[in-house]
């Protein structure tokens, strides 16, 4: 979108005297994910989602960056997601640097802080859960220059 388009935004972006230069664009992402299919102890089937990272399309140059799952400040699951309004029912964030100063800050008021939810909620792998009503699954990814992207799955029969 070139900032002349909305008359709304005229003076509130630098102009460029090179063709495209000031045009604004939204980010294109994919979360690359894998969906496992583990049983639970009583034989039910349940899924879990693997994060093993995120794309992120650049319109300026047309070149894709790919980063590893480490890189992600956060991903959420929708573990029956309606294809409409997407709810969080798992969050993780698997960048540790943020969590070690969480950490640190909650350990003298309620007791030492137990390392495995901290292990579980900065992890890339979601807990297990059953295949909800819409059979779908979504996962929004937001990386450290505060991008959103979202990818959906089908769950299998």
């Amino acid at each position: 979108v070139r900032p002349d388009i909305n008359p709304g935004m005229n003076g509130l972006l630098r102009e460029s005297p090179q063709p495209g230069a000031g045009q604004l664009f939204s980010v294109f992402g994919l979360p690359r994910v894998r969906i496992e299919t583990p049983k639970s102890p009583e034989g039910r089937t349940e899924y879990a989602v693997e994060l093993e990272g995120v794309d992120i399309y650049n319109p300026v140059d047309n070149s894709i960056t790919s980063s590893g799952a480490s890189k992600v400040a956060a991903w959420f699951l929708d573990g029956d997601y309606d294809g409409r309004t997407f709810c969080i029912t798992q969050a993780f964030f698997p960048d540790r640097s943020a969590w070690d100063k969480l950490a640190r800050a909650l350990n003298g008021k309620d007791g030492p802080i137990d390392a495995d939810r901290f292990e579980a909620f900065s992890g890339t792998t979601s807990l297990p859960f059953p295949a909800g009503k819409h059979r779908c699954v979504a996962v929004k990814v937001i990386d450290p220059r505060g991008n959103e992207v979202m990818s959906v799955q089908r769950l299998g029969h």
